[in-house]
């Protein structure tokens, strides 16, 4: 079945090429097709385009429908288009010419806006909570071992002191900016655009605000043409939101699996964290970082892959949308799972505390103890010189503690500031 099917059969190369692997796919927006269908149901009813008893009707048997998705029975056969295709089937096969009522009004053009828009509020939320768990795991981190000093590095060269409250607490901040990029991808998502039909609106005298309170969006998508417009234009701000959450996974992860190294040995993972080698019985190695910087590498290619499939198209519906959805979804299904993955991970990283006893990492006090003689009078560029002397005679001694009193420092980490910033983000 085809919504629109006029009795002429397609060329089966034509239709296998033209479906792809919708079918797939739309079994992820099943439920919203579903939610949509019940709000437009109820409204076609308030317009007095289609009888109570009908719209209850419509509303009963789409509530069955939901139940079998949620379930896991509800399947799109090969013999449908599409998910759209096959609820319609199925109100029509239960309710006849009820059934053939449910389109009235709308085209499936905005069908698939309205359940992608519905869909990708319910998976930005679910992508917010799981930030915001791995968020108050940093933070835990970051108390837990704000004492523990760590080399910190610039062009991979011994630089300054820094610490493990100072790590874990900056890629904890670091969250709050990708909880930012979300909270605006929901807020572009959480406009309704159904009534739009194919582009242009409708003769139809429906009420789009009833669509809107009913369907739970905060607004209206009011110009139609504007609405078609959101398709690709929502997806892309997804990709967008979601790459810059993946950065941060992926400098973490790269971390990770940097200080894992028995070149810096900062931390350690237990045994059942690793995997080993087919021929080296000593190895450890970090598969789960490493797949999380690949998996997160790969979907900062995302927005632009997007952005080039629809890169200058006109204005109104084009079939190249139908793509956007064989990158997305698998996409926001990976995200998820790395930040899941990232948490379980981390949580049992064994900290090294005694990595200052090497005497090469000395040199990252340097700095510290410029800034000593400069408190006590010294001008900034002659104690710079006379430190560069101490080096080069083996005469440099480290300063007995850090003395880095301003916020966000590895002395005053602010971590309550930081959660008060993620509590007014989030």
């Amino acid at each position: 079945m085809k919504l629109w099917e006029k009795g002429i059969p397609t060329d089966q190369k034509i239709e296998q090429f033209t479906v792809g692997n919708d079918r797939e796919l739309d079994t992820v927006l099943a439920r919203y097709d579903v939610l949509g269908s019940i709000g437009h149901a109820k409204m076609l009813a308030k317009t007095g385009l289609i009888t109570t008893q009908e719209t209850e009707d419509l509303v009963e048997a789409l509530e069955t429908i939901l139940t079998t998705i949620e379930t896991g029975t509800f399947t799109i056969e090969n013999t449908f288009e599409d998910v759209h295709s096959k609820i319609e089937y199925l109100l029509i096969e239960k309710l006849g010419d009820t059934g053939k009522k449910i389109h009235t009004a709308r085209s499936r053009n905005d069908q698939v806006l309205v359940d992608m828009h519905l869909y990708l509020k319910d998976e930005i939320t679910v992508i917010k909570t799981l930030t915001a768990t791995l968020f108050e795991l940093l933070m835990e981190l970051a108390e837990k071992n704000q004492h523990v000093l760590l080399p910190g590095y610039t062009h991979l060269q011994v630089a300054m002191p820094s610490s493990f409250g100072l790590w874990f607490s900056a890629y904890a901040e670091s969250l709050i900016d990708d909880i930012t990029m979300l909270n605006a991808a929901f807020k572009i998502v959480n406009q309704n655009p159904l009534g739009s039909a194919a582009g242009y609106g409708s003769s139809f005298p429906i009420d789009r605000t009833f669509t809107t309170e009913a369907l739970g969006f905060s607004t209206l998508k009011y110009n139609v043409v504007a609405a078609q417009m959101s398709r690709g234009k929502s997806e892309k701000t997804m990709a967008f939101a979601m790459s810059s959450l993946a950065g941060t996974l992926s400098k973490l992860a790269m971390d990770t699996c940097l200080y894992l190294s028995q070149n810096f040995d900062f931390i350690a993972l237990p045994s059942h964290l690793t995997t080993g080698s087919s021929i080296m019985p000593h190895k450890k190695n970090p598969d789960i970082f490493e797949l999380i910087r690949g998996k997160s590498n790969k979907i900062q290619s995302l927005p632009y892959e997007l952005t080039l499939l629809t890169n200058n198209l006109p204005s109104g519906y084009h079939r190249d949308y139908q793509l956007l959805k064989e990158s997305l979804f698998p996409a926001i299904k990976s995200l998820k799972s790395c930040l899941e993955m990232m948490h379980y991970a981390i949580k049992d990283m064994v900290i090294k505390e005694t990595i200052f006893d090497d005497p090469k990492y000395k040199y990252s006090f340097t700095v510290d103890s410029i800034n000593e003689m400069v408190v006590s009078g010294i001008p900034f560029r002659d104690a710079y010189k006379m430190v560069s002397e101490q080096l080069e005679n083996g005469k440099f001694k480290v300063p007995e503690a850090t003395k880095h009193t301003h916020e966000g420092s590895i002395n005053n980490l602010c971590l309550e500031e930081i959660r008060q910033k993620m509590t007014a983000s989030y």
